[in-house]
Protein backbone atom coordinates (compact mmCIF):
# COMPACT_ATOMS: atom_id res chain seq x y z
CA UNK A 1 0.00 0.00 0.00
CA UNK A 2 2.84 2.38 0.85
CA UNK A 3 4.44 1.78 -2.56
CA UNK A 4 1.16 2.45 -4.34
CA UNK A 5 0.63 5.69 -2.45
CA UNK A 6 4.17 6.80 -3.24
CA UNK A 7 3.64 6.03 -6.94
CA UNK A 8 0.38 7.98 -6.90
CA UNK A 9 2.07 10.89 -5.21
CA UNK A 10 4.94 10.91 -7.71
CA UNK A 11 3.17 10.08 -10.99
CA UNK A 12 -0.59 10.27 -10.46
CA UNK A 13 -1.20 13.84 -11.57
CA UNK A 14 1.04 13.50 -14.63
CA UNK A 15 -0.66 10.26 -15.71
CA UNK A 16 -4.12 11.66 -15.04
CA UNK A 17 -3.42 14.75 -17.16
CA UNK A 18 -2.05 12.59 -19.98
CA UNK A 19 -5.10 10.29 -19.95
CA UNK A 20 -7.52 13.23 -19.99
CA UNK A 21 -5.60 14.86 -22.86
CA UNK A 22 -5.70 11.64 -24.91
CA UNK A 23 -9.38 11.13 -24.16
CA UNK A 24 -10.10 14.63 -25.43
CA UNK A 25 -7.96 14.03 -28.52
CA UNK A 26 -10.03 10.95 -29.37
CA UNK A 27 -13.36 12.59 -28.49
CA UNK A 28 -14.09 10.17 -25.65
CA UNK A 29 -16.88 10.89 -23.19
CA UNK A 30 -15.36 11.11 -19.72
CA UNK A 31 -16.88 9.71 -16.55
CA UNK A 32 -15.62 9.78 -12.99
CA UNK A 33 -15.80 6.80 -10.66
CA UNK A 34 -16.45 6.60 -6.92
CA UNK A 35 -16.11 10.33 -6.20
CA UNK A 36 -16.40 10.84 -2.44
CA UNK A 37 -15.83 14.56 -1.85
CA UNK A 38 -16.80 17.85 -3.45
CA UNK A 39 -13.09 18.43 -4.19
CA UNK A 40 -12.94 15.21 -6.21
CA UNK A 41 -16.04 16.30 -8.13
CA UNK A 42 -14.47 19.71 -8.86
CA UNK A 43 -11.46 17.90 -10.34
CA UNK A 44 -13.79 15.72 -12.43
CA UNK A 45 -15.65 18.79 -13.66
CA UNK A 46 -12.37 20.47 -14.60
CA UNK A 47 -11.56 17.40 -16.72
CA UNK A 48 -14.88 17.72 -18.55
CA UNK A 49 -16.59 14.70 -17.00
CA UNK A 50 -20.17 14.20 -18.26
CA UNK A 51 -21.37 11.71 -15.68
CA UNK A 52 -20.28 10.23 -12.36
CA UNK A 53 -20.33 6.49 -11.89
CA UNK A 54 -21.36 5.64 -8.35
CA UNK A 55 -20.56 8.67 -6.20
CA UNK A 56 -20.04 7.22 -2.74
CA UNK A 57 -21.62 10.00 -0.67
CA UNK A 58 -24.52 12.44 -0.76
CA UNK A 59 -21.89 15.20 -0.66
CA UNK A 60 -20.34 14.00 -3.92
CA UNK A 61 -23.72 13.53 -5.63
CA UNK A 62 -24.81 17.01 -4.56
CA UNK A 63 -21.55 18.45 -5.87
CA UNK A 64 -22.11 16.62 -9.17
CA UNK A 65 -25.52 18.25 -9.51
CA UNK A 66 -23.99 21.69 -8.83
CA UNK A 67 -21.36 21.06 -11.52
CA UNK A 68 -23.89 19.79 -14.11
CA UNK A 69 -22.51 16.24 -13.93
CA UNK A 70 -25.13 13.49 -14.24
CA UNK A 71 -25.19 10.93 -11.42
CA UNK A 72 -25.26 7.22 -12.26
CA UNK A 73 -25.93 4.51 -9.70
CA UNK A 74 -26.16 0.74 -9.98
CA UNK A 75 -29.39 -1.18 -10.34
CA UNK A 76 -28.27 -3.85 -7.85
CA UNK A 77 -27.73 -1.13 -5.21
CA UNK A 78 -31.27 0.14 -5.83
CA UNK A 79 -32.91 -3.30 -5.83
CA UNK A 80 -30.93 -4.51 -2.81
CA UNK A 81 -31.81 -1.32 -0.93
CA UNK A 82 -28.22 -0.24 -0.40
CA UNK A 83 -24.61 -0.50 -1.38
CA UNK A 84 -22.79 -3.80 -0.83
CA UNK A 85 -19.76 -1.81 0.37
CA UNK A 86 -21.40 0.71 2.70
CA UNK A 87 -21.56 3.64 0.26
CA UNK A 88 -24.63 5.81 -0.24
CA UNK A 89 -27.79 3.97 -1.28
CA UNK A 90 -29.13 4.63 -4.77
CA UNK A 91 -32.61 4.95 -3.25
CA UNK A 92 -31.41 7.77 -0.99
CA UNK A 93 -30.03 9.68 -3.97
CA UNK A 94 -33.24 9.04 -5.93
CA UNK A 95 -35.36 10.33 -3.05
CA UNK A 96 -33.14 13.43 -2.87
CA UNK A 97 -33.55 14.06 -6.60
CA UNK A 98 -29.86 13.30 -7.25
CA UNK A 99 -30.11 10.19 -9.45
CA UNK A 100 -30.11 10.57 -13.23
CA UNK A 101 -28.86 7.31 -14.76
CA UNK A 102 -29.26 3.69 -13.71
CA UNK A 103 -26.50 1.21 -14.63
CA UNK A 104 -26.71 -2.57 -14.70
CA UNK A 105 -23.45 -2.74 -12.72
CA UNK A 106 -22.81 -6.29 -13.98
CA UNK A 107 -26.41 -7.43 -13.41
CA UNK A 108 -28.22 -6.71 -16.71
CA UNK A 109 -31.63 -7.76 -15.38
CA UNK A 110 -31.41 -5.01 -12.74
CA UNK A 111 -31.96 -2.28 -15.36
CA UNK A 112 -35.62 -2.87 -16.10
CA UNK A 113 -36.61 -3.82 -12.58
CA UNK A 114 -34.66 -0.85 -11.21
CA UNK A 115 -36.23 1.55 -13.70
CA UNK A 116 -39.70 0.37 -12.67
CA UNK A 117 -38.77 0.72 -8.98
CA UNK A 118 -37.66 4.30 -9.63
CA UNK A 119 -40.90 4.95 -11.49
CA UNK A 120 -42.85 3.72 -8.48
CA UNK A 121 -40.69 5.74 -6.07
CA UNK A 122 -41.12 8.94 -8.09
CA UNK A 123 -44.74 8.26 -9.07
CA UNK A 124 -43.63 8.62 -12.70
CA UNK A 125 -42.85 5.41 -14.61
CA UNK A 126 -41.68 7.36 -17.68
CA UNK A 127 -39.11 9.19 -15.55
CA UNK A 128 -37.89 5.88 -14.12
CA UNK A 129 -37.57 4.35 -17.60
CA UNK A 130 -35.69 7.45 -18.81
CA UNK A 131 -32.87 6.59 -16.36
CA UNK A 132 -32.04 3.59 -18.58
CA UNK A 133 -32.94 5.10 -21.95
CA UNK A 134 -32.78 8.84 -22.57
CA UNK A 135 -30.50 9.90 -19.71
CA UNK A 136 -27.58 7.56 -20.49
CA UNK A 137 -27.74 8.21 -24.22
CA UNK A 138 -27.63 11.98 -23.68
CA UNK A 139 -24.77 11.71 -21.17
CA UNK A 140 -22.71 9.68 -23.65
CA UNK A 141 -23.54 11.65 -26.79
CA UNK A 142 -25.61 8.92 -28.46
CA UNK A 143 -28.17 11.39 -29.72
CA UNK A 144 -29.64 9.03 -32.34
CA UNK A 145 -31.39 6.88 -29.73
CA UNK A 146 -32.88 6.82 -26.23
CA UNK A 147 -36.36 8.13 -26.98
CA UNK A 148 -39.31 7.26 -29.20
CA UNK A 149 -39.14 10.07 -31.74
CA UNK A 150 -39.31 10.28 -35.50
CA UNK A 151 -35.81 10.08 -36.97
CA UNK A 152 -34.22 8.23 -34.05
CA UNK A 153 -33.30 4.54 -33.98
CA UNK A 154 -36.32 2.43 -33.25
CA UNK A 155 -34.87 0.34 -30.41
CA UNK A 156 -37.85 -0.77 -28.34
CA UNK A 157 -38.60 -3.38 -25.72
CA UNK A 158 -41.91 -4.65 -24.40
CA UNK A 159 -41.95 -5.33 -20.67
CA UNK A 160 -44.40 -6.85 -18.24
CA UNK A 161 -44.30 -6.62 -14.46
CA UNK A 162 -44.02 -9.83 -12.53
CA UNK A 163 -44.34 -8.78 -8.91
CA UNK A 164 -41.59 -6.23 -8.31
CA UNK A 165 -39.52 -7.51 -11.24
CA UNK A 166 -39.65 -6.79 -14.97
CA UNK A 167 -40.03 -9.52 -17.56
CA UNK A 168 -38.91 -8.90 -21.12
CA UNK A 169 -41.63 -9.75 -23.65
CA UNK A 170 -40.14 -8.49 -26.95
CA UNK A 171 -37.15 -6.66 -28.44
CA UNK A 172 -36.89 -4.52 -31.58
CA UNK A 173 -33.55 -3.12 -32.80
CA UNK A 174 -33.55 -0.37 -35.42
CA UNK A 175 -37.22 -1.19 -36.03
CA UNK A 176 -36.72 -4.93 -36.58
CA UNK A 177 -38.00 -7.50 -34.10
CA UNK A 178 -35.10 -9.61 -32.85
CA UNK A 179 -36.75 -11.40 -29.94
Amino acid sequence: MTTQKALRSRLGDVHEAAVVAEARRFGAVLASHDDTTADQVRTSAAHGVHFAEFPTTVEAATACRAQGIKVMMGGPNLIRGGSHSGNVAAKDLAEAGLLDILSSDYVPSSLLSGALLLGDLWGDVARGIATVTTAPTRATGLDDRGALKVGLRADVIRVARVGRAAALRGVWVAGQRVS
